[in-house]
């Protein structure tokens, strides 16, 4: 048999027929198939906050250190920085409220954000909805068309080759799979494991009668078959196709098949179904769980009163047999004969494509960037607008009051004694303390002396 017309394939889904069942061929063999005014630090432990003007700020740790770092506070370890970091993301998405306050078209923006929460969610429950639906086989049906076609060649007495002076026909056996959305076409002889034709034994006797073809790991795949034989007779042929299945059915044996209810099926197909039948008719023991207690029906078919679990798969290897083959009998006919196939669903590469695709993750990721680097420049012009409009008020008491606070800071930051602010000033010592203060730090000064003299002369005198 030698390869055939070209036309579409896909797959079949009917039973084969197993190598060797037949007669061993004997015939003639088938074919192959900016920086802000001042900083923006925390409010500083121990102070109370309504002695904190808007203006007081601390400088913001220098690049590469962390806030945590600047206050001598541990570090996180990397899991709990990579937490935070995007807790921190979300929350510095948001605007603050007297931001929103004052620009009454920030809520539109906020209303983006809400969504974009809800959509990260349904993309992200999405993803996982594939992820699973990925790890099961996808098949769907399919109509395989056959074309079963022959031509005949009368013999020529002035050919000058012997082919030609002896009448012969031709058969062709060729397939085309039915709205198929598939861009790739599948070949015809990828469907099935195996092929063999049977001719009318009267006329080509028992050792000429079969042609076969079966699949081995070097075949290459055909759009179809031809098998050419010398005659001028017609000539009845049975075709035998046996489907490829992925994975690979069995039929099984006729006592499990009314059992189960199944007739070909996969082997977890069938495992399945008998765990099934174990759990309804309650067969398991109930004190050693790992043994099977058989019915009338289940020791019939197994041969044994009691079965251990891991028994199943072996004893299940005698009781499974190939798929029936598709018997096909050749009648010159135009009328179709379609069978059921299974082909892999398109579907499937889109969702493949669509988790391997990084492009739409990268431009999400700069979109997030950029929309941390607005939030963070609008709270930078916030706190600057706050600073003008303080000052733009009242520009002599905003700057005593920033001096004052500055002062405060670094009495504090150097731990200083007494109120530097007023005691540079001339008033702070024309008050009513003041005398009685300059007469008490002579007196201690001239005790101080005395004492000193008085130690000096008892020395001398010793």
């Amino acid at each position: 048999m030698t390869p055939g017309l070209q036309h579409p394939p896909t797959s079949v889904q009917r039973p084969g027929m197993p190598s060797g069942a037949r007669m061993p061929h004997q015939g003639a063999p088938m074919g192959p198939p900016g920086s802000p005014y001042m900083g923006s630090p925390a409010v500083r432990p121990g102070l109370a906050p309504a002695g904190m003007e808007p203006a007081r700020k601390r400088a913001a740790p220098p690049p590469g250190q962390s806030q945590a770092q600047s206050q001598g506070q541990p570090v996180p370890t990397a899991p709990a920085r990579s937490r935070s970091a995007k807790r921190r993301k979300m929350a510095d998405k948001i605007l603050p409220q007297r931001i929103r306050e004052l620009v009454p078209e920030s809520q539109a923006y906020m209303d983006l954000l809400a969504f974009e929460r809800k959509l990260d969610q349904t993309i992200m429950r999405k993803r996982v909805d594939i992820q699973e639906a990925l790890k099961r086989p996808m098949k769907q049906k399919r109509k395989l068309r056959l074309y079963i076609s022959n031509t005949f060649n009368p013999a020529k007495p002035d050919a000058e080759d012997s082919d030609g002076s002896i009448a012969s026909w031709e058969l062709r056996v060729e397939g085309k799979l039915l709205d198929d959305p598939s861009k790739q076409k599948r070949k015809f002889s990828s469907f099935f494991k195996s092929l063999v034709i049977e001719l009318d034994k009267d006329l080509y006797g028992p050792d000429n009668h079969l042609v076969e073809w079966h699949r081995t790991p070097t075949t290459q795949e055909t759009d179809g078959f031809q098998v050419k034989r010398p005659g001028d007779l017609s000539v009845r042929c049975t075709l035998l196709l046996m489907l490829d299945y992925q994975p690979p059915q069995f039929k099984l044996d006729p006592r499990l098949a009314r059992l189960l209810g199944l007739h070909t099926q996969s082997r977890s197909a069938i495992v399945q179904a008998l765990w099934q039948y174990v759990k309804t008719n309650r067969l398991q023991d109930s004190h050693d769980k790992e043994y099977i207690n058989g019915d009338k029906y289940f020791q019939q078919i197994f041969d044994c009163p009691r079965l251990k679990f891991s028994e199943i798969p072996q004893r299940l290897t005698a009781l499974l047999l190939p798929p029936d083959p598709i018997v096909i009998n050749h009648v010159i006919s135009v009328d179709p004969s379609d069978i059921d196939v299974e082909v892999e669903e398109p579907l499937k590469g889109q969702m493949s494509s669509f988790l391997l695709s990084t492009a739409n993750q990268q431009e999400i990721s700069a979109l997030d960037s950029k929309i941390h680097e607005t939030i963070e420049s609008i709270n930078q012009l916030k706190i600057q607008r706050d600073f003008m409009l303080s000052f733009s008020r009242d520009p002599k008491g905003y700057v005593q009051d920033l001096l004052r606070s500055q002062s405060r800071d670094l009495k504090v930051m150097t731990d200083v004694a007494g109120n530097p602010e007023e005691e540079r000033r001339a008033e702070f010592y024309h008050q009513p303390w003041s005398q009685e203060a300059v007469s008490r730090y002579f007196y201690c000064k001239i005790q101080q002396r005395r004492q000193e003299l008085e130690q000096s002369l008892v020395v001398r005198n010793t």
